[in-house]
Formats: structure tokens, C-alpha cells, sequence
């Protein structure tokens, strides 16, 4: 939906809906569109009292954003780094919306990224009794089921990797990719012979477009697919597409240092957004994420 052209009139049920939803009294329309997003459109809305970011989304995308608007609860209890305060969630017949509050942002700089890597550490420390959430939520656009399991190795193989290759067999990702994935499931618990994660609070998709600096040089956490995980699960996305510099893990580890061998696993957890990224953008994801295997069951001796 994102880049949607918008009409007037489709203003006209969605502004009271919003106040409804809010409290605030919304301008007729929205003051701009807002960049960034690639799954659905956002923008800066006037009201009465200040501007407020507002996410819209095809009717049938409620859940999503519902969910989008309960991590963001959940990683505020934590009290550790900042995120959007929700202000409003709600429907009209066409579309559905999340309202969060507008925050300026600033310019990262190391010492924000070690208020982040310091932050984050302290936000993996709030626990569970078992790994996953209460409730499903998303990947991008892709569903990620959450259901509990008091086994992370289970969890991350079948909530996270067999669910995702089998959406990849659903789009024609069949041969190779999926008799070698198959292996490497099999096999996979050899990467955890003594290592036992805990169960972390995890931001889930924590890639450099999902952090940013607000004007007091304080780090923001937006657009989470937060749930109970493997810590290392973060970090090893962290290090997918870049963002992230040396202050940021220099200032996590010397908070809450990770395991030696993490490095063993970053490979095996940066799979599962490879995957992903095959389902929702094909073209070379495919090939990436059959080396990312092939390269694991290399190191299991396959």
C-alpha cells in the first residue's frame, strides 16, 4: 500500500475516526506524507495538541498494526529504550490506523550509539518464563508466529525457519534450497551443545531503519516484531545491513557481555530475515540464503 495515492474524500472518514480513537481534534487531512516505509503509508497529522505520526493500512491490516501497537507497549514496560508512545489504534470500512507520537528525530552520533548498545542490554534483560509472546504479530509483512515453547532450539526451527521455508516452497523455492534447509533443521541443534539462551525481551526486526536518534540524542525503537528470544537474535541482525557502529557493541557487551560463541549462531538467526526478505522480495534472496546454508552445514561437517 505504501506510495497509495490518496483522494479528499478518503480524509473525510478517517480524521473524526481518528479523534475518536486519540481524544485530539485531527485537521481535516494530514499536514505531509512521511518517507520511509515500504509496507504501509504514514503521516505527520496536525491536531490540537501537536503533530502526531500516524500509520494507515488497508482495512484487512488491522491485526497487524494491533500487534505493531502491543510490541510497542511491551518494550515500553520494559523502561530501558525509548519508543513511540501510542496515542490511538482504530478502523474505519477501508482502512485501519495506528497513532503514535511525533518525534523529532536528530543525528546518531557514537554516543548515542552507546546509549543504544547500553539500553538494549538492559531491555534483553526483562525475561519470561518461556520464549515467544503472547500473541502473533509480523515480519515485514509476513506473518511470525509466536506460540510459547519452553525449547528455544524448537522454536527458532519450527516458529522461525521451518515457517518460513515453507512459505519459500509455497513461491516455487523448491530443489536444493529446501533438501539442504532440511538438513541444516535436523542438525541445527549442534550450534546450542552448551549454550543455553534465556529468554529475552527482543525488538525482532532490528535492522539500522528501525532505530533513530530523537532531538535530545536519546535512541528510539520503532516498528518492533517483538517477542521472547535468544538475545543473540538481535545482534546477529544488527550486523545484516549495517547501521550499527562500534560504540553500539562496545557499550552492549560491556553491559551484558554475550557468549563466546556467538558468533557460531549469527549466521543461523540472520537466515530466518533472508528467508523473509526472499518471500517479499524474491530475486537474489534465493541464492544468499541457500550460501547462508550451505555455509552452516559446512560447519556442522555437511
Amino acid at each position: 500500500m505504501s506510495g497509495t495515492v490518496f483522494e479528499p474524500g478518503d480524509w473525510a472518514a478517517l480524521s473524526p475516526a481518528l479523534s475518536s480513537a486519540t481524544g485530539a481534534r485531527f485537521d481535516p487531512a494530514p499536514a505531509a506524507r512521511v518517507h520511509g516505509g515500504c509496507i504501509n503509508d504514514s503521516f505527520r497529522w496536525e491536531t490540537n495538541s501537536g503533530p502526531l505520526f500516524i500509520k494507515i493500512a488497508p482495512a484487512s491490516r488491522l491485526a497487524m498494526l494491533e500487534a505493531e501497537a502491543a510490541g510497542l507497549g511491551e518494550l515500553a514496560q520494559a523502561g530501558a529504550v525509548r519508543v513511540p508512545t501510542v496515542r490511538g489504534l482504530g478502523a474505519t470500512a477501508a482502512q485501519s490506523f495506528l497513532a503514535l507520537e511525533w518525534i523529532d528525530f536528530g543525528s546518531s552520533s557514537p554516543s548515542s550509539e552507546a546509549r543504544l548498545g547500553e539500553q538494549l542490554a538492559w531491555q534483553h534483560r526483562v525475561s519470561a518464563q518461556a520464549f515467544g509472546w503472547h500473541r502473533d504479530n509480523t515480519i515485514g509483512s509476513t506473518e511470525q508466529p509466536n506460540s510459547w515453547s519452553e525449547d528455544w532450539v524448537s522454536f527458532f526451527r519450527e516458529r522461525r525457519l521451518r515457517h518460513q521455508l515453507g512459505l519459500a516452497l509455497r513461491d516455487g523455492h523448491d530443489g536444493p534450497l529446501q533438501a539442504r534447509a532440511m538438513l541444516l533443521l535436523e542438525l541445527m541443534g549442534a550450534f546450542f551443545a552448551s549454550y543455553r539462551p534465556v529468554p529475552s525481551l527482543l525488538h525482532g526486526d532490528l535492522w539500522g531503519g528501525n532505530w533513530a536518534t530523537d532531538a535530545s540524542g536519546q535512541p528510539v525503537l520503532f516498528d518492533p516484531a517483538a517477542y521472547f528470544g535468544d538475545r543473540e537474535a538481535d545482534l546477529a541482525m544488527t550486523r545484516l545491513f549495517g547501521g550499527f557502529g562500534n560504540a553500539f557493541y562496545t557499550a552492549y557487551h560491556a553491559t551484558w557481555p554475550l557468549d563466546q560463541a556467538a558468533g557460531t549462531r549469527r549466521t543461523l538467526y540472520n537466515l530466518y530475515h533472508v528467508l523473509n526478505h526472499l518471500h517479499l522480495f524474491g530475486g537474489g534472496y534465493r541464492q544468499q540464503a541457500q550460501s547462508m546454508i550451505d555455509r552452516l552445514l559446512a560447519e556442522l561437517g555437511h
